[in-house]
């Protein structure tokens, strides 16, 4: 009981935290507040606990399962035993010919292509469509920025935009907050599969949690975004059905793989800057004084520092500093250095809720690197928003990390 209270009380405080940086607190509708943050419930509630969707849900677990192992097929017969295709000498140790690399991170490309096929054969479009409507009635998210808050559950926080390019210079601010902020509160689904094989070992049904989560990121987001620019521009555009992105099959495939390709690069690249930035700042940090016996590094300068917030979500004191450790790194590097962290953690360090609590909280955009991204991605689209993007980037940054972390909240008190 004491934990649930714990989550409740979080919920209380991250909404209080954003009050000193709403525009017009005399705008605020409360009646939206709490309407988004019972929709966060009644999601939670439905996708977890709801016989059938809980079983469509492991399918399609099963599926990325499915997926993983044909792209092994393409890998190894590329890049041979280091794709994990059969080796030319005795192996005593299966996990040391597991290149991260050559093995598990391709299946960013493979979700890639697969998504912009189905984004061509419309079936991504009718989803988003029919999330849109059931977050239209209920928050009012109407027009393109409600399309691009739904959108970005399957789409990163670049390509959702790229849907509604056309109205972006009519937003108002609280719409492209809104954007911004969606766009940090989520994952794109193609990084969605790769946490769900790394993490798939540990936690059962994952998938269906980072589904679950992104989900309920949309109204999380417009909880935020509402309180710190109440919105006062009554004059929505009217959304037409947005171009087809792609001409044909092949060519989604082909700009999908490309696309995937660019992600795939990215990632290689930003893991072995971050990792060895971390390292080298470890090297430094480590000339400080032991502290309870053990060195001082940068992961438990965030778990001091994230801890009281990792509490608020529900985790045990005992487990705080550890998750808290985690959260700043997700929020300083970014999600997927944490959910490597996560993954190789041993069983005994979380206990199965707080590693649950910890997925949902972990599971976002919002990092310091995003901030540049969608100032640059954005404003790349739209250049004469830039400055709006700029003063925009940290508010969102602070609402989506708020909203990741009320998620947690939620899913701690439902999945108890």
């Amino acid at each position: 009981m004491t934990l649930y209270l714990q989550a409740l009380l979080g919920i209380a405080v991250f909404i209080a935290l954003v009050l000193p940086m709403s525009r017009n607190r005399r705008r605020i509708n409360w009646k939206l507040v709490g309407i988004a943050v019972v929709l966060q419930f009644v999601i939670c509630l439905l996708l977890l606990k709801a016989p059938l969707v809980k079983e469509g849900l492991l399918y399609m677990n099963q599926a990325v399962g499915a997926l993983g192992a044909a792209t092994l097929k393409g890998t190894s017969f590329v890049f041979g035993y280091l794709g994990g295709g059969d080796t030319p000498f005795t192996v005593t140790n299966p996990n040391a010919v597991v290149t991260f690399a050559f093995q598990v991170l391709p299946l960013v490309i493979v979700m890639s292509a697969l998504s912009a096929l189905l984004w061509y054969w419309r079936i991504l479009p009718v989803v988003i469509r029919g999330i849109s409507w059931v977050f239209e009635r209920a928050l009012g998210t109407r027009g393109p920025a409600g399309l691009v808050a739904t959108a970005n559950i399957f789409l990163g926080q670049t390509e959702a935009p790229l849907l509604v390019r056309p109205y972006l210079e009519r937003m108002s601010r609280y719409e492209l907050l809104l954007v911004m902020t969606a766009g940090m509160a989520t994952i794109a689904g193609s990084v969605m599969v790769i946490y769900s094989a790394m993490l798939g070992a540990q936690f059962e049904g994952v998938l269906g949690h980072l589904i679950t989560k992104s989900i309920m990121s949309v109204p999380a987001a417009v909880l935020f975004a509402h309180i710190m620019i109440p919105d006062d521009d009554d004059a929505t555009q009217a959304l037409q059905e947005p171009p087809r992105i792609y001409s044909s099959a092949m060519d989604s495939i082909t700009r999908g793989t490309s696309d995937g390709l660019q992600l795939y690069l990215n990632i290689i690249a930003i893991l072995i800057v971050l990792t060895a930035f971390v390292a080298l700042a470890n090297s430094i940090v480590g000339f400080l004084p032991t502290v309870g016996g053990e060195a001082v590094t940068l992961e438990r300068i965030a778990g001091w520092i994230f801890a009281p917030v990792a509490w608020l979500m529900g985790i045990p004191w005992a487990e705080a500093t550890t998750v808290g450790s985690l959260l700043g790194v997700k929020s300083v590097l970014n999600e997927f250095i944490a959910f490597i962290q996560l993954s190789g953690m041993p069983p005994e360090a979380l206990s199965e809720r707080s590693r649950l609590i910890a997925i949902y909280g972990l599971c976002g955009f919002a990092n310091l690197a995003s901030i540049g991204i969608q100032i640059s991605g954005i404003g790349t689209m739209v250049p004469s928003r830039r400055g709006d993007l700029a003063d925009l980037a940290w508010p969102a940054f602070v609402a989506a990390t708020l909203g990741s972390c009320m998620t947690a909240c939620v899913v701690g008190i439902v999945a108890s």
